[in-house]
């Protein structure tokens, strides 16, 4: 039975036939015929051609894949280059030694030879030929990873700060982090996947600890049940759309914890145990150019719920997102315009009324947030520490990534990702750090708690030439964005460091729209210049520029530079372009920040 079916009077689609009957937007059909994400990818696995149809490949995104070619080697009138990306489930971005040494050897024999963490603190690989998906997806699988529910309309990759600290809350937020991502896994398609990727092997199935499997029994309870046993909490047509959840401690916002459709910040006791959270809900980021009824958003603040509710709120959230979310509309169905459309108020009193039997209070205090970033060498425990690396977009390759490897393989290490796309190499032991520290000089990663200031908290999406959604490039043109913003820097005496992000489209997987200065690709090599997010990630970016060349990014930043230097450099320049406003900020963009031009604030 489709979820669509159980409750019409709640499922904001077309109207149906006459007979009570509705017909299902192609999206939805395609979920529901799929017999829980198998077919037709199963039947497509076994013919001998380089791509997946259109079907098979809108399934193949809930296994953690993305069919995509490569745009570099494009030519009128040939067959594109067919190639697949895997992304990890990896919750709070845990990536045990043993699947990292065989994703490495899978890249490095399957793939294109890299590997690159994620915003949501994942590892994607690039360039798998079709016919050997099984074979390394099976190995991850085999190797105590997953790429289940890693894409596709559910939800994502649960995150959470990725330093192993033991102490001020850590803990209890990197379980709850793992205990989410179970309770949100999806059922009856887990076997889908298993028998796709592992021949059937039940014995790599997820298994939730008790309080998770309690939660999860209660799937089938009221409104919170889908109506199809098969898939309690989801259905066969899953949600509408993606569905992104985070977790952190008071004070660290390393997870940009505003931009998920669930925020919840964990509060401990002094043994460590979890007392409850703070809850926010409704962010996110992608839009569609010259669609403004697409745009960004930040969550709204939802209220506390104790410890042993907080499984319960989650999943009862997202049904609602299920029986709520637009499913006519793709673009429209985050949950993120269900609240901007209905309202808080209404959402919170229709998860009170029908959802969530629990209670809801006043927000606690937080300490304020701050972008964390745990570069360097810390110690997490007695006798134990660890050490984080930067990864400019999260690229590993060539030396750098093989000089990992040695490291990871002698020492045993766990690595852990980070939202920032950097990478913690973790559970190091005392006698042990003269050693890796020798190694990674011998890497020319000397100082790992000092790079460039404008690097340091830069992110961009890969763009071009795998991704099928990039307008113009990214990642590869980071580096030299940085340096020529450096170099304007310092020729206007400015040693203040800046939020820069990139992305190639406006889907916003580099989350620009929370960055002090954000490129997002509108034509090739033009991009939109939005401004004014905070170095914090509490506020909203605006956009100022529709499509500004990025031959001249300096001569436009430039008088905004001036101006930021010459009030004196005491707030950030996110905080300057707030209290500057926007008329006096397209002023001094100069001719280019006309009305044609510029993007309607949301």
């Amino acid at each position: 039975m489709s979820q669509l079916d159980v409750d019409a009077s709640q499922s904001p689609l077309g109207s149906g036939n006459g007979d009570g009957a509705q017909t299902l937007p192609k999206a939805e059909q395609r979920k529901v015929d799929s017999d829980y994400l198998r077919e037709p990818l199963l039947t497509e696995l076994a013919n001998d051609r380089p791509q997946f149809s259109e079907d098979a490949l809108q399934i193949l995104k809930f296994h953690g894949s993305y069919q995509q070619d490569d745009r570099d080697r494009r030519e009128k009138g040939k067959d594109k280059h067919w190639q697949m990306m895997l992304r990890l489930r990896s919750p709070g971005g845990r990536i045990p030694a043993s699947l990292f040494l065989a994703l490495d050897d899978l890249s490095n024999r399957l793939g294109d030879g890299s590997l690159r963490a994620t915003t949501r603190q994942a590892f994607q690989m690039h360039g798998v030929a079709k016919a050997d998906l099984k074979e390394v997806i099976g190995t991850i699988v085999r190797h105590m990873g997953s790429t289940l529910a890693a894409c596709g309309d559910v939800n994502r990759n649960v995150m959470a700060p990725a330093a192993p600290f033991d102490k001020d809350g850590y803990p209890a937020a990197r379980q709850l982090a793992d205990d989410i991502a179970d309770l949100l896994s999806p059922e009856t398609a887990e076997g889908s996947y298993l028998d796709l990727w592992v021949d059937g092997d039940l014995s790599y199935r997820i298994k939730p600890n008790r309080n998770v499997k309690a939660a999860r029994q209660r799937q089938l309870d009221g409104a919170v049940f889908s109506g199809d046993p098969q898939e309690p909490l989801y259905g066969d047509t899953y949600l509408p759309r993606k569905f992104k959840v985070a977790v952190t401690v008071p004070g660290d916002n390393s997870v940009d914890l505003l931009t998920q459709d669930i925020g919840l910040v964990a509060f401990s006791d002094p043994s460590g145990a979890l007392r409850g959270c703070n809850v926010y809900v409704g962010g996110g980021m992608g839009r569609t150019h010259n669609k403004e009824e697409t745009f960004a958003r930040i969550a709204d603040p939802l209220g506390y719920v104790a410890a042993d509710q907080v499984l319960d709120l989650v999943q009862a959230i997202l049904a609602l997102q299920r029986d709520h979310g637009d499913r006519t509309l793709r673009r429209h169905a985050r949950m993120k315009y269900l609240i901007h459309d209905r309202g808080i108020d209404w959402f919170r009193d229709e998860l009170l009324a029908r959802y969530f039997q629990g209670e809801l209070g006043a927000l606690r205090h937080e300490a304020k947030p701050k972008l964390t970033d745990y570069l360097g060498w810390h110690r997490h425990r007695p006798g134990m520490w660890f050490v984080g690396i930067p990864l400019l977009c999260g690229r590993l390759e060539g030396e750098l990534k093989a000089g990992l490897r040695r490291i990871v393989e002698t020492y045993q290490l766990e690595i852990r990702l980070t939202p920032n796309q950097d990478l913690l190499l973790c559970n190091i032991g005392t006698p042990q750090r003269a050693g890796i520290r020798q190694a990674l000089a011998d890497l020319g990663i000397e100082t790992p708690d000092a790079p460039a200031p404008l690097a340091r908290h830069a992110i961009a999406c890969p763009a071009l030439p795998t991704c099928g959604l990039a307008i113009t490039e990214s990642e590869r043109i980071l580096p030299d964005v940085l340096e020529r913003l450096n170099t304007q820097l310092e020729q206007l005496a400015i040693n203040k460091p800046i939020l820069v992000r990139m992305t190639g489209c406006p889907n916003g997987c580099a989350r620009p729209y929370m960055a002090e200065v954000a490129l997002v690709g509108s034509g090739v090599n033009q991009y939109q210049l939005w401004l004014g997010g905070s170095a914090n990630l509490q506020r909203l970016a605006r956009p100022f520029l529709q499509r500004m060349p990025l031959e001249q990014l300096e001569t436009t930043l430039e008088p905004l530079l001036i101006s930021w230097r010459d009030a004196g450099g005491r707030r950030s320049l996110g905080d300057h372009v707030e209290k500057l406003g926007d008329q006096v900020v397209a002023a001094l963009l100069g001719d280019q920040a006309v009305s044609d031009q510029a993007v309607a604030p949301t």
